[in-house]
C-alpha cells in the first residue's frame, strides 16, 4: 500500500481553510495551494481539500480549471444536525483539488472575528467532511496533512470522535503549525456537540486552562508535527516562543520537525510577472529601474537618488510595527524613503498615516492590499523592511530576494533561516536581533553604507535573485516524512 510496502508512493490529502488560487487570507493560502502541486510534480499522488467560499467556484472556472460535481456529498453531524456538502473535483495547473460547497457554512468571510460554537462550525465541517471524503471520491488517502487550527479537529476526531475514532480506518495525520499564536479556543462543553468523547476533555487531551484548545488536540493526536521553518521549530519548544504550548511541544519534540516553506517561483518571477510594468532578470536589471520609477510615481515622487525602503503586509504587532513606526522620523533623517502597503491594527494604521502627512516627500502609505501594487513594491524597492517580532517562516522576504530587493529583517524564526548578513558566506541582506527601534535603525544604517557602493549593492541584489527558495528544496523533505510514517 505504501512506497515501502507496495511499491508506490503515499497518497496524501492536504486540508486547508484557504488555498491559492481559490482563496487567500495570508501565507497559509500560498503554502496550501502550492505545496500539493509541487508534491505532484515530484511524483506523489497529492490532492487538496478546501472550502468553496463564496465566489471560489466562479474563480476556478475563470482560471480555466476543469470542474466536475461528484454524485455523492460529503456529510458530517455537528450539534445534532446533518451537514451535507457538494464536492467538486477541480483539476488544472498541476493541481487536483476537491472544493467543498456548503453555502450556509462557507460564505464570504474565511475566519470569524470571534470563535464560538456557531462560528467554528465551518471548520468542524471541513475537518469531518475530509474523513467522509473517500465515500464521495472513491480515492482514499494514506495520510491526511492538516494545516493550522482550522483543520485541527481532524486529527482529534480520529482519536476521540464517537464514529471516526472507532471506525477502524488507519490513516496517518500530519499537522502543520503555520502560526502558533492562533490555536482555536472553545468551551469544553462544546466538544460533545460535535461528537467528541469525554476523555478528550482532560489535561492529557484538549483541555487548556478550563477551555478546549483545538490545536492542542491536534498536537497530541497527530502522528507528525511540522512547522514552516527550522528556526520556528526551535522557538516553539521554548516558554517564550511556545505561546502557552511550549512545554507540551517540548514533550512531543520527537515528532516535531521544521521544514522551510517554499516559494511558488512560477508565480513570483520578475522575468515573467504580468503585473510589472517592465520585466527583468539577473542578466538585465533595467526593468527593475523602471519598476522603481513607476513605484515612485505612484507616491507622487521623483527619483532623487535616495534609497527606497518598502514594506508589504499586515500592520500588526507580529510584523514589528511597534518598533518600525517609532523609527520613521529617524529613517527619514537618514535620507531614506519608505513605501508601506498594508492594513491591520487601527493604532498602527493611524500612526502610519500621520507619518505620511508629516513627511509627504519621504513616507507613503497605501492602506489595504492591492495585488498589482504589492508586486510593484517588491520589484521597485531597494530594500524590503520586515522587523517581525516573531515570524514562523515568512514569504515576503523570499519574494523580495527573488525580485532583487534586499531584505532588512529581524533574526526571528524563518527569517534567520533565509536571510544572511551581508559580508558573511551567502550574505544576502541585513539582520538584527534585538526588538527595539534602535536595533532596526542600526541595521538600516549598515544597509545604507552598502547602498552608497553601487557595485556591492548590485552584487547583493543579484545574490538574492540567484538563490533557490522554491519548493524544489522542501517538497522532497515532506515526501520523505510521509514515507517514514508508513514504514
Amino acid at each position: 500500500m505504501t512506497a515501502v510496502q507496495g511499491g508506490r508512493t503515499p497518497k496524501v490529502l492536504h486540508v486547508s481553510p484557504e488555498a491559492v488560487p481559490f482563496s487567500k487570507v495570508g501565507g497559509l493560502g500560498d503554502v496550501a495551494g502550492s505545496l500539493p502541486a509541487a508534491l505532484r510534480d515530484s511524483g506523489t499522488d497529492c490532492r487538496l481539500l478546501t472550502p468553496a467560499w463564496e465566489g471560489v467556484l466562479d474563480r476556478a472556472r475563470e482560471l480555466g480549471f476543469s470542474l466536475s460535481r461528484l454524485s455523492r456529498k460529503a456529510e458530517a453531524v455537528i450539534r445534532w444536525k446533518i451537514h451535507r456538502g457538494t464536492v467538486w473535483k477541480c483539476s488544472g495547473e498541476g493541481l487536483v483539488a476537491y472544493l467543498l460547497e456548503e453555502p450556509s457554512l462557507f460564505g464570504k468571510t474565511v475566519y470569524p472575528r470571534e470563535l464560538t460554537p456557531d462560528s467554528v462550525t465551518p471548520f468542524l465541517f471541513l475537518s469531518l467532511a475530509a474523513l467522509d471524503l473517500p465515500s464521495a471520491t472513491l480515492w482514499k488517502p494514506d495520510i491526511i496533512h492538516c494545516h493550522d487550527w482550522g483543520t485541527a479537529p481532524l486529527p482529534a476526531a480520529l482519536k476521540w470522535h464517537i464514529h471516526f475514532g472507532s471506525s477502524g480506518d488507519v490513516c496517518k495525520t500530519v499537522f502543520t503549525i503555520h502560526n502558533l499564536a492562533h490555536q482555536g479556543l472553545l468551551s469544553l462543553e462544546s466538544l460533545g456537540d460535535w461528537g467528541i468523547r469525554n476523555e478528550a476533555a482532560r489535561v492529557e487531551g484538549m483541555e487548556y486552562f478550563g477551555m478546549a484548545n483545538l490545536m492542542k488536540g491536534a498536537l497530541v493526536s497527530c502522528d507528525a508535527i511540522t512547522t514552516v521553518s527550522p528556526g520556528y521549530a526551535e522557538e516553539i519548544l521554548t516558554e517564550e516562543g511556545g505561546e502557552g504550548l511550549g512545554g507540551l511541544l517540548k514533550s512531543l519534540s520527537g515528532k516535531v520537525s521544521g521544514i522551510l516553506n517554499g516559494l511558488d517561483d512560477r508565480y513570483w518571477d520578475p522575468r515573467t510577472d504580468p503585473l510589472l510594468p517592465e520585466r527583468y532578470s539577473p542578466d538585465n536589471l533595467s526593468g527593475k529601474t523602471a519598476c522603481k520609477k513607476k513605484l515612485l510615481e505612484r507616491a507622487g515622487w521623483k527619483d532623487d537618488g535616495r534609497p527606497l525602503l518598502v514594506s508589504v503586509g499586515r500592520m500588526v504587532e507580529q510584523k514589528g510595527f511597534s518598533i518600525l513606526l517609532p523609527a520613521l522620523e529617524e529613517l527619514v533623517g537618514m535620507n531614506c524613503r519608505l513605501f508601506l502597503v498594508g492594513s491591520g491594527q487601527t493604532e498602527y494604521e493611524e500612526a502610519a498615516d500621520s507619518a505620511a502627512a508629516r513627511f509627504p516627500g519621504s513616507v507613503f502609505v497605501f492602506r489595504g492590499y492591492d495585488e498589482p501594487l504589492a508586486h510593484l513594491a517588491y520589484a521597485g524597492g531597494d530594500f524590503f523592511l520586515m522587523p517581525s517580532r516573531f515570524e514562523p517562516c515568512g514569504l515576503s522576504q523570499l519574494i523580495s530576494l527573488r525580485y532583487g530587493t534586499v531584505p532588512i529583517v529581524r533574526a526571528a524564526g524563518g527569517l534567520r533561516d533565509t536571510v544572511f548578513e551581508h559580508g558573511t558566506p551567502g550574505g544576502n541582506g541585513f539582520l538584527f536581533s534585538g526588538y527595539t527601534p534602535e536595533d532596526l535603525l542600526e541595521a538600516v544604517a549598515r544597509a545604507m553604507e552598502v547602498f552608497r557602493d553601487k557595485v556591492s549593492m548590485q552584487l547583493l541584489s543579484l545574490r538574492g535573485m540567484n538563490a533557490d527558495f522554491s519548493w524544489n528544496r522542501s517538497a522532497p523533505l515532506y515526501k520523505k516524512l510521509y514515507e517514514s510514517l508508513l514504514l
